[in-house]
This record gives C-alpha cells, structure tokens and sequence, in this order.
C-alpha cells in the first residue's frame, strides 16, 4: 500500500493506502509543544531520568501557505512549528522545525488498529512486541537484573542506580516496525519516548522541538527491513575466520596459552583467541577490570608479538580489548591531554573525568576530528591492527556525561546518544585505513540510529549469568531478533553471560545450555565474565569441554550456510536470526520471542529455562526436520527432547541446504 498526504482545509492526513496512520486537526491537534528541564543523575552509565514539564500546548491552529504547513497554539501565536513534506510511495519525511528555539517538548500522537503489533526500538532485550509498555530511547548500561520486583535489582538500584528496567539498553533506536507494513522513525539524537500503553493511539514524545518523523511502507516485511537497511547502512560480510570456529575467551596473562593449548587439544574448532586483558589487569571490587591505556601490557603478556606470529600460523586470530575513554593514570591520556583532545567541564578548560568504579578516566571528545582521527589512527590503527590483532570488543559508548563541554559546542544531552555512532566510525575507520574491512572484525554492544553504517557485529552486552527472565540467556534471543528488524544483520552473546554478583554464579545447566545456543549464531565466542574464578569456564571440567568441543565443530559445519545467509545480508540487509513473523504471516507469532529463524531454512528453539531437558516448539507451515534425528515434522506446536548437545532445531526439508544439514544429522545425530 503507497504512503499517500492528504491536504484538509483545517489539517492534514499521512495515510497508508485508505488507512490513516497521522491525522492532525485543528480542533484535534496530534502536534503539541512544550518546555521542561531536564533532571538526570548518572551514576557509572546508570541514569535516573525526569523531567521538570513547565508547559505543554496543542497546536490548535492550522495554515497551509502552498503546501507550506504552519501549526501554532491560538495563546502563544508568535511560536509557529513548520512541517515541510517530502513524499513517495514508499517513504515520507516530514520535517518538523519550531521558530522559537526554547521550545524543548513536542508530543506527537498517532493511530493504530486494535490488533496491530509493533517491534523494534533498537537492542530491546526484555519484550520483542513492544504493545502495551512504553519505551524511552537513551543509551546506558541495561542494569543488572532489570526486574524492579526482585532482589538483585533491588540491591543494584540501592548501590548506584545500577539495577535497570524492562526498557534499558546499550543500543537504543527510535524505529518501530508495524505488522501493517510500515515502519516509523524519528531523526532526533535528543531523548525521546515511544509509549504503546493506550490500545487506540502510537503517542511519541521528544525532549527537541526540531526534528524529523520519516514513514517506510513495503509490501511485505522483508522488504521494509531492507528499506530500513538501506536508510541506516549496511555491514560489510562477517570474515571467513569469524565463522568458520569458535573464539576462545580468556584471561589470564601468560596462563592463557596453556589453557588455550588444552582447549584445542579437546578437538574444538577454534579460529580466534580473544584476551581483552592484553592490556594489564585493575583488580576492583566488582571484579577483575582491564587498565584502560590501550596498547600491550609486556608485564602480563611478556612475549605476546611472538604468540600472535605462532597463533597465525596454526589459522588462529588473535582479538583484544578497547573502549573510548583513557584511564587517568595512562600514558595515552597524556598524549590526549596535551593535544587537546579530551572533553571538558562545562566552566572551565579542565578534562572531564568519568568515575567508573575506583577509578577515573577522560573522555576522548570525537566531535573534535582531530581527535577521532587520532584515535583512529594511533591507538586502534598502530597498537592494535599494526600490532597483530584481527578483531576485538570495542566496548561502552553509553557513557557520556549530560554535563561535559564537547569541541563542536553541541549540546551533551543529543551527543549522548550520537556516541556510540561516533565511536562505531572511530573503530570502522581504523580498519578502512588499513585495507582490512570485511577482514578485521569488532563487535560493539552500544548503539543508536546510523550504527548499521559502521559496527559489523553487535554483542548482546552483560548478561547475567543466570535464567533470569529479564537479565538471562533469554534476552540474547531478544536482543538478536530486536536490533535485527533495524538493519543490524549480525549478533552473538558472551557464552556464559557475564554479570556475577551478590551470590549469582554460573552452573553447569546454564553453562551447557548456552553452548548450545552460542552454535547456532553467526560468530560463537566464550567470556570467563568479570568474576572469572568464582564462575565455570569452558575449561572447568571434562563434560563442560566435551560439550564445547562437540558444539564449536557444529558451529563450524554451519559456516558455508552462515556465508550465504552473510551474503544475503550484504545484499538486502536482512538479519541472520529472525523472528517467525518476518516470513511467516500469522499473528500467532508475533510475540515469540524464545525462538528463531537462522536465515529462512533453519529453525533455532534454544533452552533458556533452568533444568528443562525439552520444550515445546511451534513450527510454522512447512516440512521441518529434525536436526538431530532426520524426523520430519509438520506444522504445529510440538514437544521435543532436548538433551544437552542437541537443541531442538529444524530445517527446511526443501532447503537449498539440505545435504549440509542431513550431514550435521550423519555427523552428530543419534
């Protein structure tokens, strides 16, 4: 159905077809302005946010100047908010400018059917259908257990505002899918809020009067998240070493090449070593934490160059660690510091320093090219791709301070958001610079509208390393199937999880469990978490090895599918791991959020649930067979046996790919 604008004499409406999405009137303004202050407390990339509201008005008159709309409030007519259109049948832009520039509020309402379902809004990690709740846009740390009813989030929230909500997230977007087939955006970096909670309305708010709301409609919902892909950007194929074995976290400085040596030696494909401490250890309370001056730590690693040489040789690529700030105590803060290249405090020249748990450290202002290309260059560009690293976790994002003074004088409040964008292109850049895009690799887990265009693989953050309903393996499955419908084509989680605190410790269930599921994503890599001995690791015991072993080499047979489902995502933007609705047209699915579709002939049911050893799977209307056994099974909801090392997964029967998969069966079945 094309998008279509139709002219009132008292209003205006945007339609899909002959059904009304945005209607404003005169005497029923879906436009309203306003002025607040806001009141933010951040505490380590924890945010309480309110809002000081000092007025809100309906723009209650309407003129149309040639297709020029004008809309004000009839008390205050000085203030006019113009709205420019530009439209085709597949996308509609409508640019939203207000004359007067202390107007800091705008509500927008529009229509929904009863029955229409909504996804997307970035990463969202607890609910895949967004009915019924309301969904504020702000990068942060997610929290830790993100249930405000139970007990560990209680205890975050008391220690630091760190317990989080159903609705927090490293990578925020203001896009929303529609099963209508059209999707909408809001072209703001200013905090916004989407809010479902009524059944008859979509109500919008955004804390920046100027903005854009930018429509997508399609005639089927591939083809909007292909559109979608092409508004945000597109990655590039994920390297045939990122696929083709698992990466092996670990670290433990020298140490690790023995473990690591013991962990090939069990059979698992492996084709990267991943040691985030390669730049020295900080031991804090929460954990063991990394020192934050990126380059080799020659005291933990003493012979790390010739490591790397030897890895290479044997087809292993070796990632590292960095994020976006500089630790205060760090030689390279004080390369920043004398180029000028860290934010400020807003009233005076000194460097803004951000506490991160026993200890500080400055921020590298990336709105300053200069200092973006200097980041680029020298730290990931020569300590990092020069030195020997094929990959690494370009971590946080989330972190800019509401009250920093920023280079290009933009205000800290929508820098906020634009951050991980920013530090996304620091990292992309690097690798471009080299000739390396598509061959080195980073995996990101902040982000925000434009991010497509340059991180190529997102990581589902910090999970707990529990079953928790909102902090659990479960939400990587959201968090995939979420971002995905936004363009974000490839995903993987920490194997294990990795939040451990207050008693919360891995088990053997959870440990096996999320094998399982690490096998059946693009890029399978394991995580020892932030309190590594307290927690089971992949080398812990003979069956938790076995099992890693068994799987990574499932994992690796799966790589010419994993390239073609790569391949696919280059050219259309589509996800790997995608939730039943996407090519099954029924509503029934449209809330399945503990199951997926790898690519259009697979299907994944992981267990995500404590000490199950099955689970019922709905299967839609196909011929499926049984990964495990060659059984063939209908369309249907059925209940299957899940032992570990056997997930419940499908494919198509009439797959392009069936003699691949018929030879896991061979190879691994019963």
């Amino acid at each position: 159905m094309p998008l279509q604008f139709i002219m009132h004499a008292n209003g205006f409406d945007l339609c899909l077809g002959d059904r009304c999405v945005l209607s404003h009137r005169a005497d029923d303004p879906a436009f309203e302005i306003g002025t607040g202050v806001p009141d933010m407390e951040m505490v380590r990339g924890n945010f309480r946010i309110a809002d000081d509201l000092h007025r809100r008005l309906p723009l209650n008159c309407f003129a149309d100047d040639n297709g020029a709309i004008r809309l004000w409030n009839a008390d205050q007519p000085e203030t006019i908010v113009g709205i420019g259109i530009d439209i085709d049948a597949h996308h509609a832009r409508l640019k939203i400018r207000c004359t007067d520039k202390n107007i800091n509020r705008m509500w927008i309402a529009m229509a929904r059917d009863a029955d229409e379902s909504f996804w997307g809004g970035g990463e969202q990690m607890s609910y895949l259908r967004l009915n019924g709740r309301r969904f504020p846009f702000w990068t942060s740390e997610p929290g830790v257990g993100r249930d405000k009813t139970t007990e560990l989030t209680q205890i975050m929230d008391t220690e630091g505002l760190a317990g989080g909500d159903y609705w927090t997230t490293n990578y925020p977007q203001p896009t929303w899918l529609s099963s209508d087939r059209y999707a909408v955006h809001l072209e703001t970096a200013a905090y916004s809020v989407l809010d479902l909670i009524e059944a008859d309305r979509v109500a919008v708010e955004c804390w920046k009067a100027d903005l854009d709301l930018e429509l997508f409609a399609d005639e089927s919902l591939p083809d909007l998240v292909t559109r979608l892909s092409d508004r945000f950007g597109r990655q590039p194929p994920l390297p045939d070493w990122a696929i083709s074995g698992a990466i092996v976290g670990l670290k433990d400085g020298d140490a690790t090449f023995d473990r690591f040596d013991k962990i090939a030696a069990s059979g698992a494909a492996i084709s990267g070593l991943w040691c985030e401490d390669w730049v020295g250890i900080r031991q804090t309370s929460f954990g063991k934490r990394l020192f934050w001056d990126w380059k080799w730590n020659a005291a933990r690693y003493c012979d790390l160059p010739v490591k790397i040489t030897a890895l290479s040789a044997q087809g292993i690529h070796y990632l590292g660690y960095v994020n976006p700030y500089l630790a205060v105590d760090g030689v390279l803060y004080q390369e920043a510091l004398a180029e000028n290249y860290l934010a400020l405090h807003q009233h005076d020249d000194s460097p803004y320093a951000v506490d991160f748990g026993e200890f500080d450290a400055g921020v590298v202002d990336f709105t300053n090219p200069a200092a973006a290309a200097w980041f680029s260059e020298r730290i990931i560009g020569q300590e990092m791709l020069d030195f020997g690293l094929s990959g690494w976790m370009a971590d946080f994002g989330e972190y800019l301070p509401t009250d920093v003074r920023l280079f290009d004088r933009s205000d800290p409040m929508e820098a906020h958001n634009r951050w991980p964008v920013l530090w996304a292109k620091v990292n992309a850049d690097a690798i471009a610079s080299r000739g390396k895009t598509g061959e080195a690799t980073f995996f990101m887990r902040a982000g925000y509208s434009g991010v497509q265009a340059y991180c190529p693989l997102l990581w589902a953050g910090d999970q707990c390393v529990d079953f928790s309903r909102h902090d659990g393996i479960n939400t990587v499955i959201t968090g995939a199937l979420s971002s995905g419908l936004l363009g974000n084509a490839y995903h993987h989680s920490d194997l294990g999880g990795y939040t451990s605190l207050h008693g919360v410790v891995r088990t053997p269930d959870l440990m096996h469990r999320w094998i399982d599921m690490a096998a059946f994503a693009p890029v399978m890599r394991s995580h020892e978490g932030n309190r590594p001995a307290d927690n089971l690791q992949i080398d812990s015991s003979d069956a938790i090895l076995a099992h890693f072993a068994r799987m990574s080499n499932v994992h690796a047979r799966l790589a010419p599918y994993v390239r073609a489902l790569s391949n696919e995502a280059v050219a259309t933007g589509l996800p790997l791991q995608r939730p039943l609705f996407l090519h099954y047209d029924d509503a029934a699915y449209h809330d399945i959020q503990d199951q997926f579709l790898y690519g259009a002939d697979m299907l994944v049911a992981p267990v995500v649930h404590a000490d199950q050893h099955g689970r019922q799977v709905i299967l839609p209307d196909a011929t499926w067979c049984h990964l495990w056994t060659g059984q063939d099974y209908a369309r249907g909801t059925h209940p299957v046996t899940a032992p570990y090392g056997q997930p419940p997964v499908f494919y198509r029967k009439d797959s392009a790919h069936a003699a691949l998969f018929a030879s896991i069966t061979e190879e691994f079945g019963e």
